[in-house]
């Protein structure tokens, strides 16, 4: 008898489909889209063309201090809330259960997830870089390679989140939890506001989040051209006490 694994594409072939499939899923979603793109180039032109929130920093303009922190959100967005809410509705409707059982495994699935999730990040850096620099933004191209880095560390940290979040709860209870969080993290979690200018104990609070670690990586890498050494232990202590938690935890069905 013949075995259907014998008769499938390549593996590399199959994960690319699905990261295709992935990241179409994201972007031609209304809701997704108003998440990963909409909302954070909204927040840059608000947040750049208004004093509505007090951001500054000495002699640093605000869009170079602004630009960041929007870009580290949009990691977020994609790596956390749209890949939660995806990965938790897939769940509950069996997808991941059918797909786990064809040649595409658990392991293409997931790296097809991760993948997806990469490639909507650099649609998102290409359209809301683009938008900063009509804006003025001037970022410290030699911090560039770092906050590549750092993306990868962001991506990695709240992908965890989303799966631990997406393999435990019910869909319904991760929508109105990965948005709450989403929300929670922008406003107090250091991502937008650099956290020495938050009040009090939030000052504290903020750089050991992986949201406030995100976003100083980023404004040290793009502006100062280099990221502080605690954000990145901040990551990569969450990344692995998180992956590990949804190692554990996640079920498929």
């Amino acid at each position: 008898m013949t075995d259907d694994r014998t008769l499938a594409a390549p593996a590399w072939r199959r994960v690319a489909s699905q990261t295709s499939f992935e990241t179409r899923a994201i972007l031609r979603n209304g809701e997704q889209l108003l998440i990963t793109i909409i909302m954070p180039v909204l927040l840059l032109v608000g947040l750049t063309q208004t004093d509505l929130v007090e951001i500054d920093s000495p002699g640093v303009a605000r869009i170079d201090l602004v630009t960041p922190g929007i870009l580290a959100l949009a990691v977020m967005s994609t790596a956390f809330t749209s890949q939660a809410i995806a990965t938790a509705f897939d769940r509950r409707n069996g997808v991941l259960r059918l797909l786990a059982t064809t040649p595409l495994g658990r392991g293409g699935l997931l790296a097809g997830k991760i993948l997806g999730v990469l490639a909507v990040e650099i649609v998102q850096v290409v359209v809301v870089g683009a938008v900063a620099l009509g804006l003025g933004w001037r970022p410290e191209l030699s911090g560039v390679p770092a906050a590549i880095g750092a993306v990868l560390l962001g991506t990695a940290a709240f992908t965890s989140l989303a799966l631990l979040l997406a393999g435990t709860l019910r869909a319904e209870g991760v929508l109105a939890v990965a948005n709450l969080v989403l929300v929670l993290l922008a406003v107090g979690g250091g991502v937008l506001v650099p956290a020495d200018q938050m009040p009090g104990i939030m000052q504290h609070v903020a750089v050991i989040l992986p949201s406030g670690a995100l976003g100083e990586a980023m404004r040290g890498a793009l502006i100062d051209g280099g990221v502080p050494s605690f954000s990145v232990v901040v990551l990569l202590g969450w990344t692995a006490a998180l992956g590990w938690g949804a190692g554990k935890l996640f079920r498929w069905q």
